[in-house]
């Protein structure tokens, strides 16, 4: 079904009206990034959840969007953060998940690049075939991304190996030759920033030139709890899109944000100052290309059974912008 908002009440096919006022306390636990800072994260720090009745309380960190799905539908956290392939790979698999907001998007500013030592003879997409390629996570968007560049190419889509690096490490792995590229992700532009700043690496392409402008993933929150807490539901978005409108707004104050975060978490503050921004539409807002594009994705690759999922019925977002579509 479609959860959609308009104006300051929400109703869905289900009958549930999400009301203006928040109707009790809730902790809305969730796993950070590291050297990142999501929207609602922003949110709690400009205070854009005072009076909501919402508390959001950091449960440790996620290695990628997978392990927050995990942790999601384990109970252990209220919201996930994944990248859409892997939101869509786990709706099919049973879990119950609505997508609340795009967490990133990617455009000319804000994307995914694929690195190499400026001296590789890696030049093109068709180039990474049979070499190794550091990624965050399987399963998620960067695995989903060099998939679709091979297929894109006409070459197999498991042609090159992907092996796991955590952000921090993805500089170092490709420095010391340990891979032949490094994939710094969308959500990773604090990592990319310092990698770059060092010098020595060339880019080889980025994920709009495999799929364009799009949102690279999703905050998710299980159904049940949107049934649940419809007026929280409601609050928690809103307040989320403002801060994403915000950091497009102002963007130093925001950098200046993100590394007192990341200071009071024990990180380095000083990668905050090569934070792009969030990459996403005008008040967050989802399209069903931004679903639709990886459901058609996985249905040719035989992961998803044709007609299964629909965008629509996955789609937390403003009435105005599905109906339009």
């Amino acid at each position: 079904m479609t959860f959609a908002f308009r104006n300051l009440a929400l109703t869905t096919a289900l009958g549930l009206a999400f009301v203006p006022a928040a109707q009790a306390d809730v902790t809305i636990r969730y796993l950070a990034s590291h050297g990142g800072l999501s929207a609602h994260e922003l949110a709690a720090e400009l205070g854009y959840f005072e009076g909501t009745g919402i508390t959001l309380e950091n449960a440790g960190y996620a290695s990628g969007g997978p392990e927050s799905l995990m942790a999601l539908a384990g109970g252990s956290v209220e919201l996930g953060s994944a990248a859409t392939a892997a939101v869509l790979n786990s709706i099919a698999g049973g879990a119950d998940f609505v997508a609340a907001y795009p967490s990133n998007g990617i455009n000319d500013q804000v994307q995914s690049i694929f690195y190499v030592l400026e001296d590789s003879p890696i030049r093109t997409i068709e180039d990474i075939a049979g070499k190794t390629v550091a990624v965050n996570t399987l399963g998620a968007h960067l695995d989903y991304t060099v998939r679709e560049a091979l297929h894109q190419k006409g070459l197999p889509q498991d042609a090159a190996n992907l092996v796991t690096v955590p952000g921090p490490q993805l500089e170092q792995v490709l420095r010391s030759g340990q891979v032949d590229v490094s994939a710094f992700g969308y959500w990773q532009t604090t990592f990319e920033g310092l990698a770059r700043e060092h010098g020595g690496l060339r880019a080889v392409f980025d994920d709009t030139d495999v799929l364009g402008e799009i949102a690279g993933g999703f905050v998710v929150l299980r159904r049940d709890w949107v049934e649940a807490h419809p007026a929280e539901a409601q609050a928690f978005v809103e307040g989320s899109a403002r801060a994403l409108d915000y950091a497009r707004d102002n963007p130093e104050e925001t950098r200046a944000i993100f590394a007192r975060v990341l200071d009071g978490r024990g990180e380095n503050p000083e990668v905050a100052q090569f934070f792009q921004g969030y990459g996403v539409r005008e008040g967050g807002r989802a399209t069903e290309r931004d679903l639709q594009f990886w459901i058609d994705v996985l249905e040719r690759e035989g992961r998803l059974e044709r007609g299964k999922l629909k965008a629509a019925d996955i789609l937390l977002a403003p009435a105005q912008d599905l109906a339009a579509k």
